[in-house]
């Protein structure tokens, strides 16, 4: 009788050792299941735990609380019954594309003549005939994943896993690829039986998925599933596929940009974590507003840039930090803060950032202690121990590198790489 789950997390939850003795909590009580014949989605933005999760079903990661099942039993080590294809294809270059599928098939105990037979398989079913004696720096992109397709469905797995697989292809070849993808796996005479991928991009997972795990980040957790009921072959223009990949925009922007008002206390506000973005990308996002009239649908944004959907949220919740951007629905649009400030030249930019800057509180807290420093400088060190106390659960060297980028940007502070000393910057009488 047919299992009615090939691979199950049960309660997982990660975390990761750092150098201060904190730890990162990456993953918090994630329960999944991937059911025979299917293909199921984790969606979410940068930092998610995405790919933590696929290793940790792959048996390639121990989690720290929680179990993986496979076909029913606890996963003790790898799990055999799945294989990887790879967002950097991770092809050996001095091997040719039939070296390179028979690696797999040796390291499993597949005997020449059968990895023979295998390997000509999977070269038919990628359409890569004829390739075989190819070296992969004489393949295009979309060859090369090909190719790591091949040596993944070579192994008969029961689960394919992929992690996001078409981000490193162009447009045209993406589509191509999840095309063939679907179809070697809608081949019921033979493995993969599921496919488990990671992706960043809304439409590629409406398009392939039947199920789709939306996770929300920092620790990641499963924030709903959503059930895919479109039929196949999904035509992206059709107006069910559209409402779809509406819905699944407004379960992620409104949880990462609620579009509710929050009374604000009397009392001095929290310290909130930076996003991770430059001044130059916030900067960025401005104009791109400016030349739309002020207004623009954030999915739209990630689409005209060709930036992954999560890294537009960072900018976006990096603008609405400052002010200079609201986020309605979907929507992001100019604040009167930043409309002034992308019609300003340089130098008004940067006060203006200056002012905006202030309003934080882990500026506010940065400033006050150098204030107080007879030297008017302030030690790395110092600075990192309040990042460390006031967001344990954060990257404190990134976010270090972040208050120092902003407050660069804004003439706020200076930083000497040398001494690793913090000290404030006058502002000049004519800002």
């Amino acid at each position: 009788m047919e299992t009615k789950v090939l691979c199950e997390a049960r309660g997982v939850s990660h975390d990761f050792a750092r150098p201060n003795d904190k730890v990162l909590s990456v993953l918090d009580d994630i329960n999944i299941a991937v059911r025979p014949r299917e293909v199921i989605a984790l969606l979410g933005p940068s930092g998610c735990g995405k790919s933590t999760i696929l290793r940790i079903l792959a048996g390639l990661i121990k989690p720290t609380a929680g179990e993986v099942f496979y076909r029913e039993q606890p996963l003790k080590g790898l799990n055999h019954g799945v294989s990887i294809v790879f967002q950097s294809f991770a092809l050996y270059p001095w091997m040719t594309v039939e070296g390179n599928i028979n690696a797999v098939l040796r390291a499993r105990g597949i005997s020449p003549e059968e990895s023979a037979k295998q390997v000509e398989e999977a070269l038919k079913m990628v359409g890569l005939l004829g390739f075989g004696r190819a070296y992969p720096r004489e393949l295009s992109g979309g060859m090369k994943q090909r190719v790591g397709i091949a040596r993944a469905i070579a192994v008969n797995p029961d689960i394919l896993f992929m992690d996001e697989p078409f981000s490193q292809v162009d447009a045209l070849t993406a589509e191509s690829l999840r095309a063939e993808v679907l179809d070697i796996w809608a081949m019921s005479d033979r493995n993969p039986s599921s496919i488990l991928m990671v992706s960043g991009s809304i439409q590629e997972v409406v398009y392939m998925a039947d199920r789709i795990v939306v996770l929300s980040p920092n620790p990641g957790r499963v924030r709903t599933i959503v059930e895919n009921p479109l039929p196949r072959p999904r035509d992206y223009r059709s107006p069910g596929f559209s409402r779809l990949v509406d819905h699944l925009h407004d379960v992620i922007t409104g949880h990462e940009m609620p579009d509710i008002a929050v009374a604000m206390p009397a009392a001095p506000s929290a310290i909130e974590p930076l996003p991770d973005a430059t001044a130059s990308e916030v900067i960025g996002l401005m104009e791109y507003l400016d030349a739309r009239g002020g207004r623009a649908e954030v999915f739209q944004m990630a689409a005209d840039t060709h930036r992954e959907f999560g890294e537009i949220i960072k900018i976006v919740k990096a603008a609405e930090m400052l002010d200079l951007v609201d986020t309605p629905k979907r929507q992001v649009v100019f604040e009167t803060v930043g409309a002034r400030f992308v019609k300003a030249g340089p130098e008004e930019r940067k006060a203006i950032w200056r002012e905006q800057t202030l309003k934080l509180a882990i500026f506010q807290k940065i400033v006050e202690l150098i204030e107080k420093q007879e030297s008017g400088e302030l030690d790395r060190e110092i600075a990192m121990e309040i990042i460390i106390f006031s967001m344990p659960f954060e990257d404190f060297e990134k976010t270090f590198d972040n208050i120092v980028r902003w407050g660069r940007y804004g003439n706020l502070f200076a930083y000497d790489e040398a001494s690793e000393k913090l000290s404030l910057v006058k502002p000049s009488a004519d800002t």
